[in-house]
């Protein structure tokens, strides 16, 4: 690049991730395409979800201006004395494969891209948590279809109050593994909390409103013994429900 392209790119990458320090105490490489304008949240989702096989396809730049950009970057994170902290990053489907980020799929540029750059300022234990936050991997979204006129695109199953939106199409919950999974709905916020801690497998339940024009939440999908464990430490009674979701 051009010295003086170079220096109107240094001065974005400053700016954006000073930003984003301020606001959360540690800087991702997404956060720092985000904050250049350079990659669309809309288009982030579509990547959580594998619907990209690679994140910089959807990046508003090219592969010379990206390289730049993540090597003024990490000369920031050092400069300000930053620590780094490695996260994986998985996808918002069942199954939770890897994401993947680079167009080479290399290695040592994939471990810039999961590299996340933590403030000095905070605690030991505080990055501790903060480590777990961010690596914690997305909850898994089931649709609540609006009508039950659709066909799994695995097993050629049709209808099902319940599926789950993959590139090939709509799949019902046996086929990505949820089969046995109760619905819980939304209203005891701490119900929910126990009974999703205490599913190794749980998913949030949505249905898109007409009126709104948006997703919205209607519950969560959780194991059967952790949500029958939820309900006795709280002291409410077993609940029934059917388990073929």
């Amino acid at each position: 690049m051009h010295p003086k392209n170079t220096q109107h790119l240094a001065d974005r990458v400053t700016k954006a991730a000073e930003a984003t320090l301020s606001a959360q105490s540690y800087v991702r490489p997404i956060d720092l395409l985000v904050g250049l304008g350079w990659l669309d949240p809309n288009a982030e989702a579509r990547w959580r979800r594998r619907q990209v096989d690679y994140l910089e396809r959807i990046v508003q730049a090219n592969l010379s201006q990206l390289s730049e950009a993540m090597k003024l970057f990490r000369q920031w994170a050092t400069s300000k004395g930053l620590k780094p902290s490695e996260t994986q990053y998985v996808a918002k489907v069942p199954g939770r494969p890897s994401l993947r980020f680079s167009k080479s799929g290399a290695e040592s540029i994939e471990r810039q891209y999961r590299t996340n750059w933590v403030s000095p300022a905070l605690s030991e234990k505080a990055r501790e948590k903060l480590a777990e936050m961010v690596s914690r991997p997305p909850d898994l979204v089931v649709i609540q279809p609006l009508h039950q006129d659709w066909v799994c695109h695995r097993c050629k199953t049709g209808g099902g109050w319940l599926l789950v939106m993959e590139n090939e199409g709509p799949a019902c919950m046996n086929c990505v593994g949820m089969g046995d999974l109760v619905f819980l709905p939304s209203g005891d916020a701490a119900l929910t909390r126990r009974a999703k801690a205490k599913s190794p497998r749980s998913a949030v339940v949505v249905r898109f409103s007409r009126s709104r024009k948006r997703y919205e939440r209607q519950g969560l999908l959780v194991e059967a013994q952790g949500l029958a464990e939820a309900r006795a430490e709280l002291g409410l009674p077993p609940m029934e429900f059917d388990e073929d979701v």
